[in-house]
């Protein structure tokens, strides 16, 4: 990946619907080297996923940041938590951390009674939870999704 692969990346992921005209010019390369350049990109898996960001003050989502301790550090159990978070919708980010803690976890439910009920389904009725501590988030002063390249 070269300088020019970093500057088309850049300007993705602040938007994924530039044209390759437009692209091309920005970054400085042709229409065609940035189509096969975008193309190399997503063969290789550099570009995982084209998306759309959906802003959640506009569909009125609360978001939870939530701290899991688990009772046993074994590797089949930490799998399968790791498993079980990948198959929740409400799960939006979950990283295996070092700490006080196992998990962080960024999770988004309709309010606090769809929260609890989440919170009741994947916590409470699992053994191996020692504790959770939720963060409720109320102002969203930074959101990235873009990597510094």
């Amino acid at each position: 990946m070269d300088e020019t692969d970093r500057a088309i990346l850049r300007e993705l992921q602040q938007n994924a619907r530039l044209s390759s005209d437009d692209l091309g010019a920005r970054v400085g390369v042709s229409r065609s080297s940035a189509q096969r350049r975008v193309q190399i990109l997503r063969e290789t898996g550099v570009i995982g996923k084209e998306i759309a960001v959906v802003d959640t003050r506009h569909v009125a989502l609360m978001t939870f940041v939530v701290e899991v301790e688990l009772e046993r550090e074994r590797v089949d159990l930490l799998d399968e938590f790791r498993r079980s978070m990948l198959k929740l919708e409400e799960v939006q980010q979950c990283y295996y951390v070092t700490g006080h803690t196992d998990f962080i976890l960024v999770v988004m439910a309709r309010d606090m009674a769809s929260y609890e009920q989440f919170t009741r389904r994947v916590f409470t009725e699992n053994p191996n939870i020692r504790r959770f501590h939720t963060n409720v988030v109320v102002d969203q002063v930074k959101v990235g999704l873009s990597v510094p390249l």
